[in-house]
């Protein structure tokens, strides 16, 4: 048989294409009549911010390739010009089948269910003259148009703004443009009624909500902001730009101010979409090209409303709690059922290590671990690795403590977490202020891992306990992201710990841990040798199989290395939320390989690597994805599972579950798109999610 060359382009699945076929899940959840109404708009919400996302880093960046002429071939063989044409056909294509969602399946059955959001040319005389006071005592002091002309040049747009560009036209005839920016920080939908998306004074609920778009109130207002003159029209338009922030490490003598200084440069990064509707004239299109040093392929021709992601407030202020999921009270482990206080927290993980998943168990046992720590008089030092905590933070509240209460306390805080960067600046300070050793990483690297560990005096001797997880220190989002965490006192980790915060905050160059895998030191070549043991496994007739979970898959060295497993007779069930460059189902290459991907309710955000090293089943659990970033620019840690209990747990009650899941999974085609399971004629429609939260 002829070898098949594995780095071949026809193997790999672009990566950009990749992203945006996510984007179309979570666009189907928004379609979904299974789900919540709310919900629904919910998921529409969150396509528009990914999207949004996605041009501000993905596409920006492939900007950048181009204007410095590189010629880098994609995964798939496409130069970076090419990637731009086929991504901005399909981007297009998907936002316009986001807003005919909107308007053709959403907008009518909230109107059904009593919320109304209204044109203003549709509002009763009652409804205009309340939304035009609202205009008068609120937006119009808030407005601030702009001029252009030889005196006052193009003002400057920032990043995610929605704008009206306004002609307007003197007393002798002669037309002029403005630019009117919409404020952000009012609604983008605006209440008619005081009780619309919130309760009545006597604490009832009201059936009907009524609300308007900003834009169109301040539209049909403007005559105002231009006293003498005649505004002849309107035409809303809004930005993306680039926001990928890049800091040149080593000239920075403050990482903490150079931070600073780039997220105010984020705002006003070069523009990398134009978003304008149909009845936009070419003059006003053409003048905004020419300004915003754009090309006409960074335009692009939407529907009404522009920006979906603003569809979020909707979803927060209206109390239809019979539109959205019923709500989840969260599990406790079972081995901390009985705790009557976190005093004797540190008595239990001793007895055994502890395994937590999120959202199903409460992340509040993290919170109340380094609670303990920072009260308990024998706790000598916490030190522990954040990368987004979120605004509301109470582990970083329990750090304070600590160090309040004289512990020594080390932090290792990621200030290029991006879009977390402002909050993460902010703890920083307050942690500095406390007397927290508080440390940045490593030049060139991002810090990504997931690590707490406590030392405290036992005896003659110190212990230190452990918690190592899969997702962020985020209390918020540790209800709506799955992600799998373990509590232990195991020697070996907690040696490994130290060791690995001795490499952050000093100058170690330890190249070994007893059993951490870490990034970019041995993690790559753990994982390597342990799809290399299946392989052997499945030659010499022994059981071999590989279960990984994870966000996304990248990497053309581990992707080829699957390929080989597959060849090998390895079976491989692969379960990638996003991105996937693999290709499964091809003849001699990847027959024995198959990839889900599960959308629902919760983000699915654990990394599980399972190897079943014939019977004797070895999974790891971390930080870290099979992407170049995560393995190569990232300081990641990935765990050993030992307790063969928790292994069999995880094997079977999770990852099996995963595989069964035929309502909210999709399989991935050899051709990079994505279908759903058809469930054999007398065969159960199973939700992993749902089946996780009734266990």
């Amino acid at each position: 048989m002829t070898e098949i060359d594995l780095t071949s382009p026809s193997l790999y699945i672009n990566r950009e294409l990749s992203l945006l076929e996510f984007q179309r899940r979570v666009l189907e959840e928004a379609r979904d009549e299974e789900n919540p109404l709310l919900e629904r708009l919910k998921f529409l919400a969150i396509f528009g911010s990914n999207m949004d996302e996605f041009f501000m880093v993905r596409v920006s960046g492939i900007r950048k390739q181009v204007e410095a002429n590189i010629a880098k071939l994609s995964e798939d063989g496409l130069t970076p010009r090419e990637e731009l044409a086929v991504i901005r056909k399909n981007a297009q294509d998907l936002m316009q089948d986001a807003q005919q969602c909107f308007h053709r399946k959403l907008q009518p059955k909230l109107e059904k269910e009593g919320i109304h959001i209204l044109d203003y040319s549709k509002l009763s005389k009652s409804q205009k003259e309340r939304a035009d006071k609202y205009f008068n005592d609120v937006i119009y002091p808030v407005l601030t148009p702009l001029a252009l002309d030889p005196g006052h040049p193009f003002p400057h747009i920032s990043n995610l703004s929605l704008n009206l560009a306004i002609v307007i036209r003197d007393k002798k005839g002669n037309e002029k443009f403005a630019r009117l920016k919409v404020p952000d920080t009012l609604p983008r939908l605006i209440p008619i009624k005081r009780s619309s998306g919130s309760v009545r004074k006597d604490g009832t609920i009201p059936f009907h909500h009524y609300f308007v778009w900003l834009e169109q109130l301040i539209a049909v207002n403007l005559t105002g902001l231009f006293p003498g003159l005649e505004v002849v029209s309107a035409h809303p338009f809004r930005i993306v730009r680039d926001a990928d922030i890049e800091i040149q490490e080593l000239e920075a003598d403050d990482l903490l101010e150079s931070m600073q200084q780039s997220i105010r440069k984020r705002k006003f990064g070069s523009v990398v979409q134009v978003a304008i509707y149909p009845s936009m004239p070419n003059e006003i299109r053409d003048l905004l090209v020419d300004n915003l040093e754009v090309s006409q392929n960074d335009v692009y021709i939407m529907n009404h409303p522009l920006g979906l992601a603003n569809l979020w407030q909707l979803y927060g202020s209206v109390e239809r709690f019979e539109l959205k999921y019923p709500p989840y009270i969260q599990r406790i482990p079972k081995s901390l059922r009985n705790m009557d206080t976190t005093e004797n927290m540190f008595d239990i993980i001793r007895s055994g290590n502890i395994l937590l998943h999120h959202p199903y168990e409460t992340f509040s046992p993290v919170i109340d671990f380094l609670t303990a720590a920072a009260r308990d008089p024998n706790v000598l030092a916490i030190k522990q690795t954040v990368y987004r905590v979120g605004s509301n933070a109470p582990v970083v509240e329990a750090l304070l403590e600590a160090a309040e209460r004289g512990k020594q306390v080390a932090v290792l805080m990621e200030l290029k977490a991006r879009f977390d960067e402002e909050s993460n600046i902010g703890w920083a300070r307050a942690l500095e202020d406390a007397g927290v050793h508080v440390v940045y990483g490593l030049v060139g690297l991002k810090t990504h891992c997931k690590v707490a560990m406590v030392v405290r005096k036992e005896g003659e001797g110190i212990r230190r306990y452990l918690h190592l997880a899969t997702g962020n220190y985020n209390a918020v989002t540790s209800r709506f992201y799955e992600d799998l965490g373990m509590f232990t006192c195991d020697e070996d980790m907690g040696a490994d710990a130290t060791d690995l915060f001795n490499y952050l905050t000093g100058y170690s160059t330890k190249k070994s841990y007893k059993k951490l895998l870490v990034a970019p030191v041995n993690l790559r070549e753990q994982i390597e040798k342990l799809i290399r043991r299946e392989i052997e496994h499945a030659k010499a007739g022994n059981k071999a199989r590989i279960i990984f979970k994870m966000n996304s898959l990248v990497d053309m060295e581990m992707i080829q290395l699957l390929y080989q497993a597959s060849q090998a007779g390895v079976k491989v069930d692969l379960l990638v939320r996003g991105m996937c460059c693999l290709r499964p189902g091809i003849k001699d290459v990847s027959e024995n390989i198959r990839v889900t991907s599960i959308v629902g309710r919760y983000l699915e955000h654990s990394r599980v690597y399972y190897f079943q090293n014939n019977g004797s089943d070895e999974v790891y659990m971390g930080s870290a994805d099979l992407m170049p970033r995560n393995l190569n620019h990232r300081v990641e840690v990935v765990f050993p599972v030992e307790n063969k209990a928790q292994v069999k747990f995880l094997r079977e009650k999770i990852l099996e579950n995963y595989l069964k899941d035929n309502t909210r999974a999709r399989i991935l085609e050899s051709d990079g798109t994505y279908k759903r399971p058809k469930p054999a004629n007398e065969e159960k429609g199973f939700d992993v999610q749902a089946h996780l939260m009734g266990e």
